[in-house]
């Protein structure tokens, strides 16, 4: 099940039924199980804190990944997403900030099912993931 919700920011997301397919495709495409994933669309301020109390990183991300299955192949987690972060992100980048958003998505969906972007050469595998997925999403 994927469940989408809003902390302290007010967004909804544009045709979840079609971001739900794509999820499970990309999960199933990476030989995983999907169980549960919760995404909470929230603020810079809201992440900062989240950040600073799990992390103990003091600065802004777009995003932050909690894995929480026990399994090793099935996916199951929380994804904070800051809107404020992507719409920044999608001016400096000059993409429109649904396609920023659908990118920050999967890179969560990325995280749970074992990329990591720890280094230049995971970042690079990581974002041609990405970009392969983000091909698809115009297919579900």
């Amino acid at each position: 099940m994927i469940q989408f919700f809003a902390e302290d920011v007010d967004y909804d997301l544009p045709n979840p039924t079609k971001v739900k397919r794509w999820l499970k495709f990309v999960i199933e495409s990476e030989s995983f199980t999907l169980n549960q994933m919760n995404y909470i669309f929230c603020s810079d301020e809201y992440l900062l804190n989240m950040n600073r109390e799990h992390l103990q990183h003091d600065y802004y991300t777009d995003i932050i990944t909690f894995d929480t299955s026990d399994d090793e192949k099935q996916v199951e987690g929380e994804i904070y997403i800051s809107t404020d972060r992507v719409k920044e992100n999608a001016q400096t980048m000059e993409i429109t900030f649904d396609e920023e958003l659908r990118r920050v998505i999967v890179h969560g969906v990325l995280h749970l099912v074992g990329y990591n972007d720890e280094n230049d050469l995971a970042k690079s595998k990581m974002r041609g993931k990405e970009d392969f997925y983000l091909k698809n999403y115009k297919y579900q």
